[in-house]
């Protein structure tokens, strides 16, 4: 082209960023790190914080002395003559093996006799230079989570000729739910196999040990050979205690004996003097100690205890005091805070407030006849106001009160305000407890229901059991169980949908209840209508800091672990020494500050979901909420009544929803009224059964759900829904008239400000009532369709039940007497 001409010159030449960097990819810098974890620092002021390689070093270093530091302490509290003993508890899985022929067997692979074969024994190894407290176990559930509890190894003793039963997979189950220490087997009758065979044999025990219940590296060993027993002992000698963190966190004792010395003056009730090894943390007089069915007691005295050793050597050593209490800081026995009914907001009534009482009793006195409620005398002072008599409670009015408490399932609950205007006539509106008073609607049934199935289980427990075969209660329980099974499966199908009454009104039934707009941020006060249990309990300000300080300050004082001692308890029941049966173990936990107080226990519990191998092991019936459970918790053990709700992280008003029964595969939270706990424990649940007391392997009660101690938290809401269901009977664009879903006017304009949806995802108000038999004029956000169903969603608290209570074994006692010096009968004096 000329001068002047066009040229064409392009602007839009697209230029791409080259992929070159000098920061690294995630999977660069996770292929420099090859496995090595960075210590945790504090990432509020990491750009503060200059980072040197020097000072990385060091900081490696400091970690690395302080691991070593642990293991060397770990091995000086079990190394040498004076070393605490091993504790290892024997546990056999099938029905045809025997714990105490396991420690016989140990006990001569090293050339000694077996003195006690019942009861636990100790072991001194001379060529490991440790020892061993051998604890066999009997097939009793109870007994050996109580012998796990404490032991620091696990010997799982399995057959050669008899597969595992499905008690011993309970226990499996169980243990590792509670917490398993480090774990050996033993397998017994491999004699009788022929010697081709037992290879097999070997590797099918240890695959299942290994890969169906997940106890990885397990060593198996035929302790009736000597050879083998010798490297049983070695094995366990030379491994280190796994540690278990919730058990740790405490001092406990499993008892080499027991004496007991009664207070002057009642003998049902004295000192009980317990000898053994401190275990786990620090014991300090100033705590409280709990023994298991006996409850919680003071520490008198911590005196110190010559060694097994010492005495087989003849040496004399005096006893000196290792710790007494201090009365000012040591913990009281004060589980509940006492209340008293005139610390609330409630004053005397002012003069005007008396006489605007008495107006509004004189309009009631002229309300039609229809309307008034139906007076009764009642005995009063002279010169009593009709507001004042109204605060005397007579006895007819506490029975009428008991009953309507019963007749509800949460006691006292957060309540609507009446309708304007409306004078109820609670005599006629048929609550169930009524002579001739209907039920009502289906909420309210289920209700009833509860409370009943509750009172027949206790009933049907306290009689005897009969051998003969009663057909007609066998058929009226097995009706029972399938409508309860029928219950369960209608709430998944149609959860929390329930028919409104015609009588008594849904104004009157559902007065309870309220709406929310929003379930997760709508306001809700948690401390509005408590029930009176609320407050009995304790709270604290801030758990989280509260929990932290206590563990915190657990190593600060008292008898370090490893000492022997004798923890001299005061006030403990004589049956405590009476009823111990000694060829079972004997432990002692000490209580964290505050263990001992009530307050409101959130737990997480998990039921599996059924298949053919949980079917021996786990208990699938139906559990209703407030069905009667047994809670045990990392070492105490109580009777509850559970409060189930979903297992979700809740807003900002901490409400979350109710769940009428514990459904399988899926995790939910209970809460319960118990003693405090400081988590993380194991959780585990079982049925409660009245008058069902044996857990040997013909009789043992399978397992309800396992889980672990979540928080306390009283200020948590757990909602009960209720949804109430219309059907459209006209539809215009947004417009509808709904129906089915009240029965009268007056019921429409009380339930009005609450918000609808329906199950395609509209949502709408009411506007109208439409004549008197319960149509309704609403308007949606959208066009409704005619096979669309709208529901109102209302809501209450609900509250657990306060009947928190110990669980009590039955254990059968073994008239033995141990051998103590200065011993009468099996009882000492002891000067203190």
């Amino acid at each position: 082209m000329g001068e002047g001409g066009f040229s064409h010159r392009s602007g839009l030449k697209q230029q791409n960023k080259t992929f070159k960097s000098r920061h690294s990819t995630k999977g660069q810098v996770k292929a420099k790190a090859k496995g090595k974890v960075e210590a945790a620092s504090s990432v509020k002021n990491k750009h503060l914080a200059v980072s040197h390689k020097a000072d990385r070093k060091n900081q490696a270093k400091l970690v690395q002395q302080r691991k070593r530091s642990d293991v060397v302490a770990s091995n000086r509290l079990f190394s040498g003559a004076s070393g605490a003993p091993k504790i290892v508890a024997i546990v056999p899985l099938c029905p045809d093996v025997d714990a105490r022929i396991v420690v016989s067997e140990l006990h001569s692979s090293v050339g000694q006799e077996l003195a006690n074969p019942d009861g636990p024994t100790v072991l001194y190894i001379e060529r490991f230079k440790q020892k061993l407290q051998l604890v066999p176990l009997r097939r009793n559930l109870l007994e050996i989570l109580d012998g796990v509890k404490v032991a620091d190894f696990v010997m799982f003793v399995v057959s050669a000729e008899v597969e595992v039963d499905a008690f011993g997979d309970q226990c499996l189950t169980t243990i590792r739910a509670q917490g398993v220490p480090s774990v050996v087997a033993a397998v017994q009758h491999l004699e009788r196999i022929p010697a081709k065979k037992q290879p097999d044999i070997r590797k099918a025990l240890l695959k299942y040990m290994e890969e169906d219940q997940s106890f990885p590296d397990t060593r198996l060993f035929h302790t009736a050979m000597e050879s083998d027993a010798l490297a049983a002992l070695r094995h366990v000698t030379q491994q280190r205690p796994k540690p278990v963190s919730w058990r740790d966190r405490h001092a406990y004792m499993l008892a080499e004996n027991v004496a007991f010395a009664a207070n002057e003056g009642d003998e049902s009730v004295g000192t009980l003097a317990v000898t053994g090894y401190v275990r786990g943390n620090n014991l300090s007089a100033n705590r409280l100690v709990h023994l298991p069915n006996y409850g919680d007691f003071q520490i008198k005295v911590v005196m110190s205890s010559p060694t097994p050793a010492q005495l087989a050597a003849g040496m004399e050593v005096d006893a000196t005091v290792l710790d007494v209490p201090n009365p000012e800081v040591q913990d009281t026995l004060v589980a509940e805070n006492e209340v008293n009914p005139m610390e609330g907001e409630q004053t005397w009534p002012t003069e005007e407030e008396l006489q605007e009482a008495e107006e509004r009793v004189q309009r009631l006195g002229d309300a039609p006849d229809d309307a008034m409620v139906v007076k009764k005398a009642k005995r009063v002072p002279k010169g009593t106001s009709a507001y004042q008599a109204a605060w005397i409670v007579d006895e007819e009015d506490e029975e009428a009160e008991e009953e309507e408490e019963e007749e509800e399932e949460t006691g006292m609950d957060v309540t609507m305000t009446d309708a304007p205007g409306a004078v109820v006539d609670w005599s006629s509106i048929g609550l169930g407890h009524a002579p001739n008073g209907n039920g009502g609607d289906e909420e309210h049934d289920e209700e009833e229901e509860e409370y009943e199935d509750l009172a027949e289980a206790e009933g049907d427990a306290e009689s005897e059991f009969d051998d003969d075969y009663d057909e007609h209660e066998e058929t009226k329980q097995y009706k029972d169980f399938l409508a309860k099974q029928q219950e369960e499966r209608d709430q998944l199908q149609f959860p929390d949908e329930v028919d409104t009454p015609k009588e008594p009104s849904a104004r009157v039934r559902f007065q309870r209840y309220r709406g929310l707009k929003s379930f997760r941020t709508s306001p809700w006060d948690p401390y509005e209508n408590l029930p009176l249990d609320y407050s009995r309990i304790f709270q604290f300000q801030n758990f989280r800091r509260t929990r932290r300080r206590v563990l915190d300050g657990l190593e600060e004082g008292g008898v370090c672990p490893g000492t022997h001692v004798t923890l001299y308890i005061q006030n403990v029941p004589r049956a405590a020494f009476d009823q111990r049966d000694i060829s079972r173990p004997f432990v002692a936990f000490t209580l964290l500050p505050h263990e001992h107080k009530y307050s409101i226990l959130n737990f997480t519990v998990t039921r599996p979901g059924e298949t053919p191998i949980n079917e021996s092991i786990y208990d699938f019936a139906p559990l209703k909420s407030k069905d009667p459970v047994i809670l045990h918790c990392g070492f105490r053990r109580y009777v509850v009544q559970p409060v189930y709700s979903t297992n979700t992280r809740g807003g900002p008003n901490n409400v979350h929803k109710f769940e009428r029964f514990l459904h399988s595969d899926q995790t939910s939270i209970a809460t319960v009224y118990a003693p405090i706990q400081f988590g993380p424990a194991p959780v585990l649940v079982w049925r409660y059964i009245e008058g069902q007391t044996s857990w040997d392997a013909g009789s043992s009660r399978p397992l309800l759900a396992h889980g672990n101690v979540l928080d306390l938290d009283p200020c948590r809401i757990v909602s009960k829904r209720i949804i109430l269901t219309g059907h459209p009977f006209k539809v215009h664009k947004r417009g509808a008239v709904i129906r089915y879903m009240f029965w009268n006017p007056e019921d429409i304009d009380y339930f009005k400000p609450v918000q609808l949806s329906t199950k395609l995802g509209r949502l709408g108000h009411i506007r109208d009532t439409l004549g008197t038999h319960g149509y309704m004029k609403c308007i949606f956000d959208g066009p409704l369709k005619g096979q669309d169903t709208v529901c109102m969603y209302l809501f209450k608290r609900v509250f657990p039940k306060w009947t928190t209570r110990m669980y009590v074994e039955e254990v059968a006692t073994t008239t033995t007497t141990p051998t103590t010096t200065g011993e009468k009968d099996g009882v000492v004096d002891m000067v203190v």
